[in-house]
Formats: structure tokens, C-alpha cells, sequence
């Protein structure tokens, strides 16, 4: 039977309660899950300290001691058991704050014990909290090298799931098992890669022979996985290529160049150039478009984007750009229309606020084909709107949408599978990209327009606020305008609500005296009032835009040059970078400040140095990924792909990843659908793995 099928309640010592707090905790519920639940530590067990050697700057440790003291201290919350643990060379105490009635009753003072936990200061003296205490007679068997650490939840350990259980069921797993693990890879691919067999990578994984032994391991264990995602999303794109027909667009006429001649707000960077020659080449070949164009904030994405749709309706096509917030929608469809001023081009909005009476000609006119660009948010889904013959889906920021989302777009053409464009102004990292996006053609913006000057991002402390007031306020005495917003995080949004508040008002008596107006905008408003509020700030009635992140996108204001971020501390990498992009859109000096308490942790410290450090996008992605892995990155989890990695790492095993890639891409390359007999594995692998809805790998 397979260890895939092998329920872990079954297993001696687990039983009904253990596996459901193992499932609801950790994801295990079979033998195989458990196997995969990979420790992520190791310590060396061969070495015991002498106590005088210890120090709180060891991470663990293990001693051979004798115990005398052991006592009850203090009371209610506060109950604890104590006990001195000393050698030739000194003392340490022992503290237990859980457990406390069985304790006595498994400790003797005429023993020897081999004790191991990590060491800690309290009250300037050395203590080991929870410690494990194994007879030293008895305990040969532990000082073999290394030992795994599992990570471990509180509801586990209340369930008596500990590191040292789960270490224990492991193990028991594999003296239940007859015979070896079945292997998931064909011989001949083992032994071409010097890879080392399943069986011996898994029991080598959780009883590491040597370090040696330990890294062959999980260099298998790492180098499938990202094999196996590789081969899966590239016979995706490869099928895709192959099987999927286009909306053919084969021309190039009046819309296109007419925009280009006599409509061109500003010349074309040679970054917007290459990337719309490659989208009339993917548009011109008959097979259906699957592309990601990333770009930093201000790169022109969205003129690339509308030059595509003009391609489209030179071709007799419609296309549609769906937006994830009503006021990026709105802000695009006042772009786009103040860019086809003067073409004859039909383009509409609709969004949750367009009322019944706008939506019913705009369906009509979708439907008799009348309507040429639509431009909306998720009420673009909706099965009443219908096309006559959609060519071009752009999709904006599109981590903002599920992949069922996308899908139900991608099925708005019967007959041919329209065009899809997902654009983001989140940079994502080259090893996330090729893991989430692999199955898309890549496009990248990499320059700014001409004229642009790089955003100055300094970092202030709260206490300097009269400072920084006095800087915004000398910018907006030259005409200038600025952006002040605050962290809205779900957990604590009545508190965030009412520290925006606060805030404004505080903005409000330094500003409005001097002569400046401040507008307001948050989530909670009503869609008319955050509007209202919004053609304020755009219209410079009102200097100053307080908000909290709902102006994160969309918001295009070139006159805007100051953004001060309060409690900066609180956002991630990605939203710092996305909102700093809202500044530095005209030819003006743009300034982003970073406001925070004095007491900030190091991982929002590293943040800060990292943002007053650079502009790139890039850099600032794989820098976020590298603080917060690759399961945090914004919008990967609905992926349902990167989150789950078991064994790999995307922000450290990048070159395990360009290997597998590569060898996924030279097997494919001589057997694309994976017949010959040599790879049947790979495509039992395959079907095992991936057992999601086809189509939906093809929309991104």
C-alpha cells in the first residue's frame, strides 16, 4: 500500500486525538505527510557540555548532570517547578512551567541525567526551560550526531506533540514500513543526476547519518519538487503553444497608428517598444497569448496595454481591462479616455456603483459588438456581460484576482479564447516568477520615461514630526502636493480607523492655519464621498491626501511629490515600494518619508535601510523575499503552489531551481507529452501531483 494512503492515526502510538491535532496543525494526515513534515533544525547530540562551558549565545545544548532541589515556587499563574542541575565544573537551574504533577515522579536525585534544551539568562543567571531529561545509562542511543527539531505548534505540545514525539512517530513509521519507500523517480533519471534514492533521502532527512548524508538528502528531496513543478508548468505552456488557437490579429491599421503618429503623450522608451513588438508577435501567430508584463510603478504599462487593444480593434476585436479596486478602474478609464481623445473609439466603465440605467446600453452595446473597450472591476465577471467577439483580456495587478477569477474572463469568447495580458507593478522575483508564472512569456519594463527623477526615501522618528511638517509644508508653498497615509491592518482596524482620525486632525491644525486643505480618504466611505474627497486632491482643491492604503494603486497624481508613510514599520517591503510609486510622477524632486517609533524591531529596520537604500523594484523583491519566504509573498497564496512546497525553499534554492528547470525543459524538449516509455513516471508523477482543473493553469 502507499504511504500516501497509510492513515497516521493507525500508527502505534498516534490514535484518533493526536492525528486530528496533527491535521488541523501541521497538514498531516498520512504516513507521507508526515515523512514530508521536514525538521528545520538539527543539533549534534555527540557533544556534552560541561556546565561552566555554557552561554545564552548557544542555541542547544546537552550536559550530563546530577538534580537536586527540585521544588514548587510561586502561585496561580505564576506555578512553576525549579530543580539544580550540577557537575564538577557548576550549577544551572531547570525550570518547568507545564506538567508540573508528573514531574517528580520521573526525576531521582540519585541519577544521572543527559539533559538537553537551550540555554537562557534570567535574572542574570542560566536556566533551560522544558528540558529533555533521558537516564544517562540508558541514553546511548541519543549521542549519535545529529538529531532532528521539528517545528511544533502550542496546541501540539499541548496534545504531548512535541519535537521529541514526532521525532518518535517518525521513526516508528519507518520500522512499520516493509520494505522501501517507492521510488517517484525512473532509474535512469536517479542515477544520470547522481541523485540519492527516495527511501535513503526521506531516513536520512530525519536521522542524518552525517552532514554529508544530510545535504545529498535534501538536495533530492528539493531538486523533485522543483523538478516536478517545472516539468508540470512547462508542458502547460508547451500545450498551450501548441494546441491552443488565437484570436489572429494580423494587421496593424488605422487605431494603432494613428494613436502612435498624432496621440503619443510622450515618446516610447525602448523598454514599451520591445515589449509591444513582442505582443504583436505573440498576437500575430494564431495561438491564444498567455503573458505577464511586469514594470515598476510610473514604467507606462498601461499605454503599452491600450496600444495592445487598439491591435485588437484594428483586427475587428473588443478587449477589456479589469481592475481589482473601483478607483483603479475609474482612474484607467480617465487615462485611457483622455489618451484616445480625438480617435473614434467606444469605451465605457463599469463597475459595482454603475447604475441600471448606464449598465443596460452598456451590455447592449457589448453584445452587438458596438462597444469596442470596456474598462471595469469584478462586475466585468458577471455572466450577464456578454461579448460579441472579445480578442485582448488585460488584467491589472492581477495577484489582486483568484485564479477562478481569471478563468471565468479567459471563457468570455465561445469560439476562441481571447488574448490574455496580466500586468503588475509588483516586481516579483526571477525564482518566483518561474515557479508561479512559468507557464507565461515574460515581459519587463525596465526603464522609466524620459524626464523622471529618482525618488529621495528618507527615514524620521516620530519625535522629528514638527521637522517633517516644516519640510511638506515648504514643498507645498512651491505648489506641490503631498500624500500622508496610515497602516490599515484588518486585526486592529477599529484601532487603525480611529489612529487615521487622530492623525488628520493633527494634520489639519499644523496645515489649515498655513493656509492648505486636506482631504480624507478610507474604506469605510461611502464610494460617492471617497470620490468626492479623491477629485479634491486630483483637482489640488485639497494639497494634502490623508488615507489609509486604499490609494496603493491607482491614484495619478504627477503634482503629488511628497509621501509620508506613518507607522512604516507596519507595512511590508512590497506596499512601502507600491506606495512610494505614487510620488515621482512628474519632472519635479519627489521625496518618500518613512516614519516610525524609536523602538523599531530589526526585521522593520532591515526594511527601512532597504527602501532608503534603493529604487529598484528587483532588488526590493527578492529582498522581501528573502525576509518574509516565499508563502507571505503578496498574492502567491492563492496560487496554491508556492505556499505548499515542502521541502524547497524559493527564497534560497534558486540554483536547484534553474537545474530542475533546465532538466525539465531538455526532457520536454525530445517528449513533450511525455509518452515515451522512459518517462511514464514523470507523467504518473505528474497526474498524482496535479490534480486541479486544466484550463485554469492556462489563464496564469
Amino acid at each position: 500500500m502507499e504511504i500516501a494512503n497509510l492513515d497516521i492515526k493507525f500508527l502505534s502510538g498516534v490514535g484518533n486525538r493526536k492525528a486530528m491535532v496533527l491535521e488541523e496543525e501541521i497538514g498531516v494526515k498520512t504516513y507521507e505527510d508526515m515523512l514530508y513534515h521536514i525538521p528545520y533544525r538539527y543539533v549534534d547530540r555527540s557533544k556534552i557540555y560541561r556546565i561552566a562551558e555554557l552561554s545564552e549565545r548557544l542555541p542547544y545544548v546537552q550536559i550530563k548532570a546530577r538534580i537536586r532541589n527540585l521544588k514548587t515556587v510561586g502561585n496561580g499563574k505564576s506555578l512553576r517547578m525549579t530543580a539544580i542541575a550540577f557537575d564538577e565544573s557548576g550549577e544551572l537551574e531547570l525550570v518547568w512551567f507545564k506538567g508540573l504533577k508528573y514531574i517528580p515522579s520521573q526525576i531521582a536525585t540519585d541519577k544521572e541525567y543527559l539533559i538537553f534544551g537551550q540555554p537562557s539568562l534570567f535574572s542574570h543567571r542560566l536556566n533551560i526551560v522544558h528540558p529533555e531529561m533521558d537516564d544517562f545509562e540508558k541514553s546511548s542511543q541519543l549521542l549519535v550526531g545529529l538529531q532532528s527539531l521539528y517545528p511544533t505548534t502550542e496546541k501540539m505540545k499541548k496534545a504531548f506533540l512535541s519535537s521529541k514525539t514526532l521525532h518518535k512517530i517518525v521513526e516508528t513509521i519507518f520500522s512499520t514500513l516493509t520494505g522501501k519507500i517507492p521510488e517517484t523517480l525512473p532509474a535512469w533519471f536517479i542515477q544520470e543526476h547522481k541523485l540519492m534514492y527516495l527511501h535513503d533521502a526521506l531516513y536520512n532527512v530525519h536521522f542524518p547519518g552525517s552532514d554529508e548524508l544530510l545535504r545529498t538528502a535534501m538536495y533530492r528531496l528539493k531538486f523533485e519538487e522543483l523538478f516536478y513543478i517545472q516539468l508540470n508548468i512547462l508542458k502547460m505552456k508547451y500545450r498551450r503553444k501548441t494546441f491552443f488557437k488565437g484570436c489572429l490579429f494580423e494587421k496593424v491599421g488605422s487605431y494603432f497608428n494613428d494613436f502612435y503618429t498624432h496621440h503619443l503623450p510622450f515618446p516610447l522608451t525602448n523598454a514599451q517598444k520591445r515589449v509591444i513588438k513582442e505582443l504583436r508577435q505573440d498576437c500575430g501567430t494564431g495561438r491564444q497569448m498567455n503573458r505577464l508584463l511586469q514594470g515598476d510603478v510610473g514604467s507606462g504599462k498601461t499605454l503599452v496595454s491600450l496600444m495592445a487593444m487598439l491591435l485588437a480593434l484594428d483586427n475587428g476585436y473588443q478587449a477589456c481591462m479589469m481592475a481589482p479596486t473601483e478607483i483603479l478602474a475609474n482612474q484607467h478609464f480617465t487615462t485611457i479616455t483622455e489618451l484616445l481623445k480625438g480617435l473614434n473609439v467606444n469605451v465605457a466603465l463599469l463597475t459595482g456603483s454603475t447604475k441600471k440605467k448606464e449598465r443596460t446600453p452598456i451590455h447592449e452595446q457589448l453584445n452587438d459588438g458596438s462597444l469596442q473597450i470596456i474598462i471595469g472591476t469584478h462586475a466585468l465577471l458577471e455572466d450577464v456581460v456578454t461579448f460579441k467577439n472579445i480578442g485582448l483580456v488585460v488584467v491589472d495587478e492581477q495577484h489582486r484576482f483568484g485564479v477562478a477569477q481569471r478563468a471565468k474572463m479567459w471563457q468570455k469568447n465561445e469560439q476562441t479564447p481571447p488574448h490574455i495580458l496580466v500586468m503588475t507593478a509588483t516586481p516579483i522575483p526571477r525564482t518566483l516568477a518561474m515557479t508561479l508564472y512559468g507557464d507565461l512569456d515574460v515581459s519587463v519594463i525596465d526603464e522609466l520615461p524620459p524626464g523622471r527623477k529618482p525618488i529621495t526615501t528618507l527615514h524620521s522618528y516620530e519625535r522629528e514630526r514638527e521637522k517633517v511638517f516644516k519640510f511638506i509644508e515648504q514643498e507645498l508653498q512651491k505648489g506641490r502636493q503631498a500624500y500622508i497615509v496610515f497602516p490599515l491592518i484588518s486585526e486592529s482596524e477599529k484601532v487603525d480607523y480611529q489612529n487615521l482620525e487622530v492623525g488628520c486632525d493633527r494634520v489639519r491644525q499644523y496645515f489649515t492655519p498655513r493656509g492648505f486643505e486636506t482631504a480624507m480618504v478610507h474604506g469605510k466611505m461611502k464610494a460617492i464621498d471617497k470620490d468626492n474627497e479623491m477629485q479634491r486632491f486630483v483637482k489640488n482643491e485639497a494639497q494634502i491626501l490623508v488615507s489609509t492604503t486604499v490609494i496603493e494603486v491607482g491614484v495619478n497624481v504627477p503634482n503629488a511629490c511628497i509621501m509620508l508613510i506613518e507607522s512604516s514599520d507596519r507595512f511590508g517591503l512590497s506596499q512601502l515600494h507600491q506606495l512610494r510609486g505614487r510620488v515621482g510622477r512628474g519632472a519635479d524632486q519627489s521625496f518618500c518619508i518613512l516614519m516610525t517609533s524609536f523602538k523599531v524591531s530589526a526585521e522593520s529596520r532591515q526594511r527601512i535601510d532597504i527602501m532608503t537604500g534603493t529604487n529598484d523594484g528587483f532588488e526590493i523583491a527578492e529582498a522581501d523575499l528573502k525576509l518574509r519566504g516565499p508563502g507571505d509573498m503578496e498574492g502567491t497564496q492563492q496560487s496554491g503552489l508556492v505556499c505548499n512546497l515542502k521541502v524547497a525553499n524559493l527564497a534560497k534554492d534558486g540554483l536547484i531551481l534553474n537545474e530542475a528547470s533546465k532538466t525539465a525543459a531538455a526532457i520536454l524538449q525530445n517528449d513533450p507529452e511525455l509518452n515515451n516509455e522512459k518517462n511514464t513516471t514523470f507523467a504518473e508523477q505528474l497526474k498524482r501531483f496535479f490534480k486541479t482543473k486544466l484550463n485554469w493553469r492556462f489563464i496564469s
